[in-house]
């Protein structure tokens, strides 16, 4: 398969089918030796083909070759553009392999992880089309203008369709012949693979049936059918790379080697989990890199592996990268000796060959329907990196995927879910009430959680679902505390004035005379007499406990039988009359559950003290639960605590924070007849 798939990728690649015998052989050598792999096979794939041919097209246009032909015709020095078009793809391969070698030692292995699967497969698959696309010429037998930036591809496919009627027939049927061939043979080899011992080699005996009826037959001369040409034999002599060339193909040496390192992970990830061995992402990359770079001094393109030639390297029982040593000597010979016997291959062959190892990636559409019905969120990244891919290139279209994939992850933790939980009955496990029928809300009590972290996209959005939930309404209270304090300041100043006009008039008049003959004294004590029966004693009558704040706390130690657990069930199973009595309530504490957040920032921070500050305000205490060391160390960091928000407001669990509560604001006497429920998680 390193043979035909060599030559026919070459083709993609804008240079001769010699150069991808070369790609086929070095860089097999270098990866044996530095690769973790045992059964991937390292060579010529056409999504990297195709990239580093755009590049080569771009910087090394027809157009900048034309020459004056013999008879007053113009056409193309075709060995001048080939010669430059091997510089620029040798100079994008060792810049892509630099790269990846930097990325493998600094141990950036888990780059690819903002890579994701959907992500990859949409643009594998929008790959897959632009290589269609570029074979279409050679299975017409036409020459479209070449094209390059975005909606290239658009602008060569209505080329191709316009000169539909110029279609070379000779070439069209060698086309179908050895499309119809290959397809067949390759559903025999797919509907017999248990029985095979060896899958057909179609490809390698296509290419050789061909080159034998065009070279026997004269097509190429006959019936001016297009042929790879000349092949020289023999290895070429190591050639240093253009510096010149590194700024202009920076970028897509970046993407290039990014791609190849994202499809060789995961398939080499997919064997090594199927046989039960490690492969060591950053030395892959360190391999990938070192296979890219020094080849590019051999005249070589970018590699990575295949999934076709590793899915037949497998079956066949590959084990060890032994098998590509050997696949890489027989193309070695083929260079050597028998590379000038396909000069009479036509190109209308190899591109089939492309056209049939595409089978694989056009079945990737099927991701669509599943997709739709799991993720619609990845269905969505799929379709805009392949819509990227298509419209924009292969370079930008790579870019703007991963910005947009990027964008889904922020937007989907920008607007998270928030819940208010409840206590299931007779455990420590507080689930969303919305959710669970059996979770019940402490009266008094709201426990608030967030489904993601807490940061500067969503903290703005925290605290407004936090008023919402919670049925708190900070602006509306503080307005109404402000309002009472102004009534208080208020009537403080009538009481003032009354009593200066009080004592003004008993000035005048005298004490005896003022008074009826009641001296100030006795009228003094009758006044605060009347003034405590009307106000009551609290002792005698209902008191609410929200806003009743003991200066002492109960005994931790104190033994009375009533576990935390019994009291929690015992307060939330009350009769519906005090379940409707305590609704009417406002909540005097407030949980809040950070078990989900990992870090917190400046904003999150800032809005931690927000709450604590807002909410003690209208006299509801806040505690923070379940929170990760590594959180608590941030916050300890940027000085969160202090005297108004005490570390003793931090408890290990949401479990140990009620419990704390309920000690603190301990319910009447026929709840239990002493509240003591210890918090056992130490922090």
């Amino acid at each position: 398969m390193h043979l035909p798939q060599g030559m026919a990728y070459a083709l993609l690649a804008s240079l001769r089918p010699v150069f991808g015998l070369y790609t086929s052989f070095y860089p097999v050598l270098i990866y044996f030796i530095f690769g973790t792999s045992r059964h991937i096979s390292i060579g010529t794939f056409a999504v990297l083909s195709i990239m580093v041919g755009s590049v080569t097209e771009r910087l090394a246009p027809d157009a900048d070759f034309i020459v004056n032909g013999t008879n007053g015709t113009l056409g193309v020095d075709l060995d001048s553009r080939d010669a430059l078009r091997v510089k620029v793809a040798c100079s994008v391969t060792v810049l892509t392999g630099i790269f990846q070698i930097l990325l493998g030692v600094i141990r950036f292995g888990f780059v690819v992880t903002y890579l994701s699967q959907p992500l990859v497969r949409g643009y594998t698959t929008g790959s897959a089309c632009h290589v269609c696309v570029s074979q279409l010429k050679y299975l017409f037998g036409v020459s479209p203008a070449r094209y390059s930036g975005p909606l290239s591809l658009i602008y060569t496919l209505v080329d191709i369709c316009g000169r539909l009627p110029q279609t070379q027939v000779p070439e069209l049927v060698v086309s179908l012949v050895s499309l119809t061939v290959l397809i067949v043979a390759k559903e025999i080899n797919n509907y017999y693979r248990k029985k095979l011992p060896v899958p057909i080699p179609i490809e390698l005996l296509v290419i050789i049936a061909a080159t034998i009826i065009t070279h026997f037959c004269e097509l190429s001369t006959k019936y001016h059918i297009d042929v790879v040409g000349e092949i020289p034999s023999g290895l070429q002599a190591p050639q240093v790379p253009e510096s010149t060339w590194f700024l202009p193909v920076i970028g897509d040496a970046f993407a290039i080697a990014i791609v190849s390192y994202a499809i060789s992970i995961s398939l080499g990830k997919t064997f090594a989990l199927k046989y039960g061995y490690k492969v060591d992402s950053n030395q892959e990359l360190v391999a990938l890199g070192l296979s890219n770079a020094v080849s590019s001094f051999f005249q070589c393109y970018s590699v990575t592996c295949s999934l076709s030639r590793s899915l037949v390297q497998e079956s066949t029982g590959g084990k060890t990268q032994v098998a590509g040593v050997i696949s890489s000597i027989i193309v070695l010979i083929t260079v050597l000796k028998i590379g000038s016997l396909f000069e009479d291959l036509p190109k209308a062959v190899l591109s089939t060959i492309v056209f049939v190892n595409l089978k694989g990636m056009f079945r990737q559409f099927m991701d669509v329907p599943l997709l739709w019905r799991t993720n619609r969120v990845d269905l969505l990244v799929w379709l805009v990196t392949f819509v990227c891919t298509i419209l924009l290139n292969l370079d930008l279209g790579l870019a703007v995927s991963i910005a947009f994939s990027m964008l889904t992850v922020i937007f989907r933790t920008q607007r998270p879910r928030y819940s208010v939980l409840g206590h299931v009955p007779g455990t420590g496990v507080y689930v969303d009430t919305a959710t669970y029928r059996g979770a019940r809300e402490i009266p008094g009590i709201k426990i608030f959680r967030s489904s993601t972290t807490v940061y500067y996209t969503n903290a703005e959005m925290y605290m407004e679902a936090l008023t919402e939930k919670s049925g708190i309404e900070i602006g509306k209270l503080l307005s109404a505390k402000k309002k009472r304090n102004e009534q208080m300041k208020r009537d403080l100043e009538k009481e003032k004035k009354k009593a200066k006009k009080e004592k003004q008039k008993q000035t005048k008049w005298g004490g005896h005379q003022a008074n009826g003959g009641v001296p100030v004294t006795e009228l003094n004590e009758g006044s605060r007499k009347t003034a405590t029966e009307t106000s009551g004693n609290p002792a005698d009558g209902k008191v609410n406990w929200a806003y009743q704040h003991e200066t002492t706390m109960l005994d931790s130690d104190s033994d009375t039988g009533c576990h935390g657990d019994d009291i929690i069930s015992h307060i939330s199973g009350r009769s519906e009359e005090e379940k409707g009595r305590s609704s009417g309530a406002d909540p005097h504490s407030l949980v809040l559950d950070v078990s989900t957040s990992s870090f917190v920032d400046t904003v999150a921070i800032n809005t931690f003290k927000n709450i604590f500050r807002d909410f003690g305000e209208v006299n509801v205490d806040v505690y923070l639960a379940a929170c990760q060391a590594c959180v608590l160390e941030q916050l300890e960091t940027a000085a969160f605590f202090s005297e108004s928000i005490p570390k003793s407001r931090v408890f290990v669990t949401v479990h140990d924070a009620v419990l704390h509560i309920l000690k603190k604001k301990k319910e009447q006497q026929s709840d239990c007849s002493t509240v003591d429920v210890s918090c056992s998680t130490q922090m």
